[in-house]
């Protein structure tokens, strides 16, 4: 038969409680030397969140504030070049990288109209391929 222990459930929960003082009382004593030791550190530490607040706060109250503008398609440049509004979108849709198929099928008009569309880009925009016209389209602001 088996021998029954001497000690109750309080005993071993006061020895448990005992071990978890002990534990606890050498973590706050191995806290105590890091802090000591380290004590440099730390002040380093809270001198740079100090010095990062007050950029921050700096940055926030000294610097303008320039919200970018919304993008117009520069009516002003396509009005002096003498950009129809459909030869605008198809400017658009050049810029995009379609096709002359893909451009017809998108705005409901046969490829003929494309090519025709995109001669006269070229001649308004003194280019001799779809790249340098998306290209000098870009530099003017007119796509983007």
């Amino acid at each position: 038969m088996a021998r029954r222990l001497s000690h109750g459930w309080p005993t071993i929960a006061l020895y448990g409680g005992a071990l978890a003082l002990g534990t606890a009382a050498l973590q706050w004593l191995d806290y105590q030397r890091m802090v000591r030791s380290n004590s440099d550190d730390v002040v380093i530490f809270v001198i740079a969140l100090a010095f990062l607040a007050l950029g921050v706060f700096a940055g926030v109250r000294l610097l303008p504030r320039t919200w970018p503008r919304a993008f117009d398609g520069n009516p002003a440049g396509r009005e002096a070049l003498g950009i129809s509004p459909r030869e605008y979108e198809v400017l658009l849709e050049l810029a995009a990288g379609r096709s002359n198929k893909e451009i017809a099928r998108a705005l409901g008009v046969s490829p003929n109209t494309v090519k025709t569309h995109v001669a006269r880009l070229y001649a308004k925009l003194k280019a001799t391929r779809r790249t340098d016209a998306v290209a000098k389209a870009r530099a003017l602001g007119i796509v983007r």
